[in-house]
């Protein structure tokens, strides 16, 4: 048993190694060549592009923008404002993640909890109490603030769909490189790190799929 741990211990550990080198890699291509930097940001404009058109060309970010419920106090309608925020990272837009912290702070403050038992009321309260502490915080911050915030906001997100559930198949992301690991929440297995935008733009991998 000892050595089965051990082997799964050192498999963990190379899988961690394998993709922060991946991510260096990334970081290295970038800030030695002005002309990879140049297509990442004309790709992104393209896939932002796309996905303003609905075209359907990246088929997770357009069903992040069509899981809207209808209006405030439901955990559907706080997941499609909180992957509307993760967008605007991914494209490098503080203001506009300015504009959805706001969004997002009044939709958690919103969340209907009359359904869940009085154990998860009280846990949805704290979550949804820090949760907005860090929401406000985004739309009053540059974009580097905005992001250590989004950090702690995609947690709680977390642990509120753990409690509320979800209509959709949902995927955990996780960064190695940023502030020594760091998850967030996605429609869509394709990574688009919002943490690091346009300068490292696939940096991550798939952690865990959630139903």
């Amino acid at each position: 048993m000892n050595k089965l741990k051990s082997t799964l211990g050192i498999a963990a550990i190379a899988f961690i190694t394998l993709t922060a080198v991946s991510c260096k890699d990334n970081k290295k291509e970038h800030d030695n060549s002005d002309d990879h930097h140049s297509e990442m940001n004309a790709d992104d404009n393209q896939s932002k592009m796309e996905h303003d058109n609905s075209d359907g060309h990246h088929d997770g970010e357009s069903k992040e923008m069509a899981m809207s419920g209808d209006g405030n106090g439901t955990s559907q309608t706080i997941l499609n404002d909180y992957f509307n925020l993760k967008d605007a990272l991914v494209a490098d837009d503080a203001e506009k993640a300015k504009g959805l912290g706001a969004t997002i702070a009044t939709s958690l403050g919103n969340l209907d909890v009359s359904s869940y038992t009085d154990a998860q009321k009280a846990d949805l309260k704290d979550i949804i109490e820090d949760a907005v502490e860090h929401a406000e915080h985004i739309s009053e911050s540059e974009i580097d603030h905005q992001r250590e915030h989004f950090k702690i906001l995609s947690k709680d997100v977390t642990d509120m769909v753990a409690i509320t559930g979800t209509e959709n198949t949902l995927y955990q992301l996780f960064c190695p490189m940023y502030d020594g690991g760091s998850n967030w929440l996605s429609m869509s297995e394709e990574v688009r790190n919002p943490y690091y935008g346009s300068k490292m733009l696939k940096c991550g991998k798939v952690q865990k799929e959630i139903n």
